[in-house]
């Protein structure tokens, strides 16, 4: 599903306009974006977590060159669903084998 997805969907729910849904939309993501790059975690009771996860510096191979390098220290923007989510996910999502 993508964002134009996201917003017809709510269109349809709802009955609003599309200008304002996207709007909505757009500012609601844009806070996410700004809470995470000033160091803040947004929490959304029953639904989860946008948080920032700390990647110690490790080493990795760069394989054309066949070379090490090293991948310094750094922040990751990361999502952790609730546990109510992670549940329904199991019991509603077949099980697929790739």
């Amino acid at each position: 599903m993508t964002k134009a997805d996201i917003i017809t969907e709510i269109i349809s729910e709802t009955g609003s306009e599309r200008i304002d849904t996207k709007k909505i939309i757009e500012t609601f993501m844009k806070k996410i974006k700004e809470s995470l790059t000033s160091g803040e975690n947004v929490y959304l009771r029953g639904f989860g977590s946008f948080i920032i996860k700390y990647r110690a510096k490790k080493l990795g191979r760069h394989i054309s060159k066949d070379k090490s390098i090293v991948i310094p220290a750094h922040n990751i923007p990361a999502f952790k669903p609730s546990k109510s989510f992670v549940e329904l996910v199991k019991e509603k999502v077949p099980i697929t084998t790739n």
